[in-house]
């Protein structure tokens, strides 16, 4: 009995954990769209990102094997990051390929962060498919509901933004740090210079572009 009580806590707080960052790429990549748009987008993000997380646990010591994966997932992340704070919050398109736009971006980041998830909750359920899919189950609410709530305080303190991509390039980082090649030579201290220089990076290269931006619609 303690052992499934220590299992079900761990599952639980990796979901929490690590199902945030899944839920702030959703509302950021989908904060722009009208209520019902939003909700498609956020319906069909969490699938695929479900759906990547059952994949990725399914083969979890396979991709483990794979160099560099993590290194390009981080990179890869990095750029969504700094994408989606750039990003302008008005859309001059039309309902299908804004939902499907929102849609593309979140699953392609989804497809990187949930490696770590799945193969955390992986690692927990020792290849038990059970525990497996209530791992997978239980990220389900936590990233629907947390995504919504999300998206709505980010269109009332844009601010909040900044914090979203802070938290895609902290994941970033912390992805490209923890690839056994790069965590070899760096190191558990290397994990959070890495991860707090991603953050650096980005948010800065965001701000100038966002002034620029913004200098320029003034120009205009």
């Amino acid at each position: 009995m303690p052992e499934v009580v220590i299992t079900v806590l761990s599952i639980v707080l990796i979901d929490l954990v690590l199902g945030g960052d899944n839920a702030v790429v959703i509302a950021m990549a989908s904060r722009a769209l009208p209520g019902e748009q939003r909700k498609k987008a956020i319906y069909w993000g969490t699938a695929g990102a479900i759906g990547l997380r059952f994949i990725f646990a399914s083969v979890a010591t396979v991709l483990l094997g794979i160099p560099y994966l993590m290194i390009a997932g981080g990179l890869l992340l990095t750029w969504i990051a700094y994408k989606l704070l750039v990003e302008e919050s008005e859309h001059e398109v039309s309902e299908a390929k804004s939902v499907a736009e929102a849609v593309r971006t979140i699953i392609i980041a989804d497809a990187v962060m949930s490696l770590d998830n799945a193969l955390a909750v992986a690692g927990v359920a020792k290849g038990h498919i059970g525990w497996l899919a209530f791992g997978i189950a239980l990220s389900v609410p936590i990233i629907i509901f947390g995504s919504q709530f999300i998206a709505k305080i980010m269109n009332r303190f844009p601010i909040i933004v900044y914090v979203g991509a802070g938290i895609l390039a902290w994941t970033a980082g912390h992805l490209i740090a923890e690839d056994p090649l790069v965590h070899r030579a760096v190191g558990d201290q290397g994990v959070l210079i890495i991860g707090l220089a991603n953050i650096v990076l980005v948010l800065l290269l965001g701000f100038l572009a966002n002034r620029r931006t913004a200098v320029a619609d003034r120009s205009t």
